[in-house]
């Protein structure tokens, strides 16, 4: 028992709280496999020893508020180091430029070491414990951590959980021929189990890579790849694995990390004759890391990658009393925004808000427009039917529409793993080009601009209209458009996703503050819309939130409820004015000039959108009473409203 060892109170403390439950899980994982768990205990305790004291101190610091992360400021950033600043040392010097963007949580991309050419963005780790050499040292990752966190700010990190470089230490003696080492991936002397596995396993990338093993012919055996043959899938049958890879994420926490993003979650449990993704035993082992955290460094939020349908995501939130991850992604509603702004059909985004409205407050969705990822169109097609849409020529529809190849299309997109043969693909592009921005420059039309940056801006509104945390992409908050240079570039030249992994253009970033720019207009509206979305309390995680119906499939509404204040949420996913057939009889202000409005038959402009609150506390006109100040550049009318009527 872990009362018989000398240990820090404190730890003890901690340790007590989950211990039974730990131990039952892991004990039903790993066949009552006590030397195993004492092992994992002892390593909790090395990694809490580790611990440098100023993160000890801000662990209890959020020990006492546990739900720090929910409230209406939280705004994150996701970039790749190397694009965003060139390294480590450059994210440092330009953290004055990210707090201004009134970001309080960067999510940093894959940045530990992997093999040039073969690494799937960083996504195929050869050394967990060692940052790439090119982005600098773990030092610099610290100090990066470190500077972040005297701004209030917060770092996210990948941990590539379900499989590692081929150039790992442990796939090196692997191939050697170390029994031991081969034990902790999924190896077979000929292919006959691995054929079986075939039948029920799908393939993730069926044309780019086929299959889900690999011949190895250092070891002369087969080896499981579920993504690419250069990524070998860690057998978490083995408890060796669970606590190697556990101590290793751990020691991520030591350096800094406030958030780690568990990648490919689902995929991490294998059994024969399943499909090998979301096995019960995958929630059993993020529900022991989620306590693993707790006890070493409770200031630590899990961040589950579960990119699948809703039925599939939300268990992954565990339950409110134990939980599993602490935030998981907003997938569906991401893909569901894109088919909205193609279709101009609201309706489905309505069907699927209603389903995330309905869940407890305290589980916590990052929602987003874009991200490092393609978009993949993983719709509810049954509910699509009911309105004529068949799956397979819908994605075309939709792929066609964003690519710009469908007349009258402004959007400018790429396809990424297209598979004639199913008639499917995914799109790829930044938010800017799939709005129009970049072919509206391109041709010098000043009209396409401006409705294609009011239809940017109007995402981004419906983005921070959601419940949870909204993030951004680096890039997105001066309107960054595709580059097209991954074309000339023989590493990047087969992945269509560096269409929107380019490096941030800092001459653009220079015009953030003249309203006279794009750059201007879309970082200047973003900014107001985040400062409203910080004042008021009807955004928070705990306000009540519902689908409000406009009688206009063009329209979504999306009502708020808290401390006596109501939002009104509309948003015009047409290019043609519209009107919102709602009826309210309070009297409401606009947000966004402070002026009062009725809720009656709300005419919103194409690609516009209105927010307007009423509130049921005497207190006069609530809105300019609470007004955000105007900050530099997010004041430009034409860049922050999207409404004529005002």
């Amino acid at each position: 028992m872990f009362e018989d060892r000398n240990w820090e109170q404190e730890f003890t403390d901690r340790l007590e709280q989950y211990y039974d439950e730990m131990k039952w899980l892991y004990a039903e994982l790993y066949n009552n496999d006590e030397q195993a768990f004492d092992y994992f205990i002892t390593m909790l305790h090395n990694c809490y020893e580790e611990r440098p004291k100023t993160l000890r101190a801000w662990d209890r610091k959020r020990e006492q508020k546990p739900d720090w992360y929910t409230g209406t400021d939280m705004l994150g950033m996701q970039m790749y180091v190397n694009c965003f600043a060139g390294d480590l040392a450059g994210v440092r010097s330009h953290l004055d430029y990210v707090k201004e963007c009134g970001v309080n949580y960067i999510h940093l991309m894959p940045l530990l070491e992997s093999p040039e050419g073969r690494s799937d963005g960083g996504y195929a780790v050869s050394d967990f414990r060692k940052v790439q050499p090119t982005l600098g040292t773990m030092k610099d990752l610290s100090g990066l951590a470190g500077d972040c966190h005297k701004r209030g700010m917060n770092v996210c990190l990948d941990f590539v959980m379900n499989h590692t470089s081929e150039d790992h230490e442990w796939a090196k003696r692997a191939k050697a021929g170390e029994k031991e080492y081969q034990d902790r991936y999924f190896f077979f002397d000929n292919w006959d189990i691995p054929n079986e596995y075939e039948k029920t396993v799908p393939q993730v990338f069926p044309t780019t890579a086929p299959g889900n093993f690999t011949w190895c012919e250092e070891a002369g055996k087969v080896v499981m790849t579920t993504f690419y043959p250069y990524q070998w899938d860690l057998n978490y049958r083995n408890p060796t694995v669970f606590n190697d890879m556990t101590a290793d994420m751990l020691n991520l926490c030591n350096h800094g990390i406030d958030i780690i993003r568990l990648d490919a979650t689902p995929y991490i449990w294998k059994t024969l004759g399943t499909n090998c993704r979301n096995l019960p035993q995958v929630h059993t082992l993020v529900r022991i890391m989620h306590m693993a955290a707790q006890v070493v460094c409770p200031g630590t939020l899990l961040l589950g990658e579960v990119v699948m349908e809703p039925s599939k995501v939300v268990p992954y939130f565990g339950t409110v009393e134990k939980p599993e991850c602490d935030m998981l992604y907003n997938v569906t509603t991401m893909a569901s925004t894109w088919h909205t702004v193609a279709t101009r059909d609201v309706r489905l985004l309505k069907h699927q808000l209603g389903t995330v409205f309905e869940l407890p407050k305290q589980y916590t969705f990052l929602n987003y427009l874009r991200c490092h990822d393609d978009i993949g169109w993983g719709l509810d097609y049954a509910f699509l039917k009911q309105y004529g849409f068949e799956e397979v020529p819908h994605k075309k529809y939709l792929n066609d529409y964003l690519k710009g190849a469908w007349y009258g299309s402004e959007m400018r997109g790429e396809l990424y793993n297209d598979d004639p043969t199913l008639g499917d693909a995914r799109l790829c592009g930044t938010t800017a080009s799939l709005c129009g921005i970049e072919a509206a420059e391109y041709e010098d039309n000043k009209a396409k601009l401006d409705k294609a940056i009011r239809l940017d801006l109007t995402l981004h509104a419906f983005l921070f209209t959601q419940s949870g945390i909204p993030v951004l992409y680096s890039g997105d908050e001066i309107a960054q458009c595709n580059d097209y240079s991954y074309h000339r570039d023989p590493l990047k030249a087969d992945d269509s996703r560096y269409l929107h992994r380019g490096n941030l253009n800092w001459e653009d970033v220079a015009k953030r503050n003249d309203p006279d720019t794009v750059q201007g207009r879309v970082f200047g509206g973003i900014r107001r819309l985040m400062e409203i979305r910080k004042s008021y309390d009807m955004f928070s995680a705990n306000a009540d939130c519902w689908v409000v119906e406009t009688w206009n499939d063009h329209i979504l509404g999306i009502g708020r409820y808290y401390n006596g204040r109501k939002l009104i949420a509309l948003f015009n996913f047409s290019e043609f004015d519209q009107t919102a057939w709602i009826n309210e009889a309070e009297q409401y202000y606009d947000l966004l000039t402070g002026e009062p409005r009725a809720a009656r038959a709300v005419g919103v402009p194409g690609y516009g959108f209105s927010w307007l609150m009423t509130s049921y506390v005497e207190e006069g006109n609530p809105v300019k009473q609470e007004k955000p100040e105007k900050s530099a550049g997010s004041g430009h009318r034409k860049g922050a409203h999207t409404d004529k009527k005002d």
